[in-house]
């Protein structure tokens, strides 16, 4: 595999799975209901990408860091949301 193709493949890749959260997010803001989010997955996945964000950190890969940088900032919005709609009811 050649160094362009492999960057390509990170990039996409990134891009993937940093757009997978974003229809949660939305959904969550949107409804004001977060009772269907798990707080132990939310907590296990934000410290998967805070390594994953220290890993591409050290490795000097840009696309590493980005997409978990991203990802990083949808979860803490999600974890911020879980707490917060927690106290209201939800919006029909």
């Amino acid at each position: 595999m050649t160094p362009l193709l492999a960057e390509v493949i990170g990039y996409l890749a990134a891009l993937l799975t940093t757009l997978a959260f974003v229809p949660q997010v939305v959904r969550t803001w949107r409804t004001r209901s977060a009772g269907d989010l798990s707080g132990t997955t939310l907590v296990a996945f934000t410290s998967g990408i805070l390594l994953w964000l220290a890993y591409g950190v050290a490795q000097g890969s840009r696309p590493i860091v980005l997409a978990n940088g991203a990802t990083l900032v949808q979860c803490v919005l999600l974890v911020v949301m879980k707490i917060r709609f927690a106290r209201q009811p939800p919006r029909p």
